[in-house]
């Protein structure tokens, strides 16, 4: 354990690490400050059958109870209070998990709204590690979050366990965080771009609903922009950048909808941000002529493509990411870090308004195991 006079360096280090402001770019570009799953993959080939073991370990109920001959302790500062019940879900997964294992553990946690709140985060972090946790989750989204993790990273006061990112950063090298975890931004933004391209194949107009300028806005929206942008009969009329909030989302699509009278989709990067859309949509009676998608299955989105006012969304299958870091957790603190892949990334599937109940019962059964 640090002593009084060193923690109070490294929580120094951290009080300074918010400078800058986040630059907005594409995914291609962002993406050379990355590996994907795949090159990290090439570049460590061990992680290969790491991840199809531990996949096959998430994937299972516990067998057995552990003992980590401890309290374990996390905390957690996650962008939370937004409409997507994702962060919160996973957090129950976890927690579900620990407890079938056994292992007895103290959380803390502060959830943030979606977007430009890092003084905010920096506080409440700092404040956590005093407490000496042996495991911190944390996301990344803009340069700033860079700074701040690569300090945690290098002092090494705690795990750091990234969640909502399975692309490891080039500028880590070989000390990476302890876990990267979630569902892979690109992948699920190709999955809604075929949808698309399936519906829409004569000349297209749209419009796309970026978030805040950073990491998520540029592998969801820049990248379907990317696409998009090769289809000669898609023509993108507008973008907007909404800050993951409903009511900007709200406002920016009834301006959208003035000035295009023949809009055929708008593309949300968001369950936040789709929410915005349908409201404008429907006060404009334009709910059904043009459509827009979900981002990420969660239960409100669900609920929408019932009632016919989503079209559809990308569903990630929630509580593996959760399980994931319960499982990563046990494995440390059981001495097997060996059999510890660094990136867990958990499955996506579409799903539209033709899905019949059963199926969608299936995959709510399996997406939300133990948060529902």
């Amino acid at each position: 354990m640090f002593n009084l006079t060193r923690r109070m360096q490294i929580l120094a280090v951290f009080l300074c690490s918010f400078l800058g402001v986040a630059q907005a770019v594409s995914a291609s570009d962002l993406l050379q400050d990355y590996w994907t799953v795949e090159e990290f993959q090439a570049l460590h080939p061990e992680e290969v059958a790491k991840s199809v073991n531990f996949n096959s370990r998430v994937q299972k109920p516990v067998r057995r109870v552990v003992d980590v001959g401890k309290v374990i302790k996390i905390v957690m500062v996650l962008p939370g209070l937004q409409v997507s019940d994702y962060w919160r879900r996973s957090i129950v997964a976890m927690e579900r998990r620990l407890s079938e294992y056994g292992v007895s553990y103290e959380l803390k946690t502060h959830f943030t709204r979606p977007g430009v709140v890092f003084r905010e985060q920096r506080k409440k972090l700092t404040e956590f590690l005093s407490g000496d946790p042996d495991y911190v989750v944390f996301t990344l989204n803009a340069d700033q979050h860079r700074v701040l993790i690569k300090q945690l990273i290098k002092h090494d006061t705690a795990k750091v366990i990234l969640q909502n990112i399975t692309t490891p950063l080039k500028t880590f090298r070989n000390k990476q965080p302890f876990l990267y975890v979630g569902f892979d931004h690109i992948f699920g933004t190709e999955l809604l771009a075929k949808q698309y391209l399936s519906r829409f194949k004569k000349e297209t107009s749209f419009a796309i609903m970026y978030g805040e300028r950073g990491y998520v806005s540029a592998m969801r929206c820049g990248r379907f922009q990317e696409i998009m942008v090769e289809q000669a009969h898609m023509h993108l009329v507008a973008t907007y950048h909404v800050g993951f909030n409903r009511h900007k989302a709200y406002l920016a699509t009834k301006d959208l909808i003035k000035t295009n009278k023949n809009l055929d989709f708008i593309y949300s990067c968001s369950t936040d941000i789709a929410f915005g859309v349908v409201d404008a949509l429907k006060e404009t009676g334009k709910l059904g002529q043009v459509i827009t998608n979900g981002w990420g299955g969660g239960g409100s989105e669900l609920q929408a493509i019932q009632k016919g006012e989503l079209e559809f969304t990308v569903m990630r299958m929630n509580d593996d990411n959760g399980v994931a870091m319960a499982d990563a957790i046990v494995l440390h603190s059981t001495d097997n870090d060996d059999e510890l892949p660094t990136i867990y990334s958990g499955s996506m599937i579409i799903v539209d308004q033709d899905i019949n109940q059963h199926r969608l019962l299936e995959l709510r059964e399996r997406a939300f195991r133990y948060s529902e």
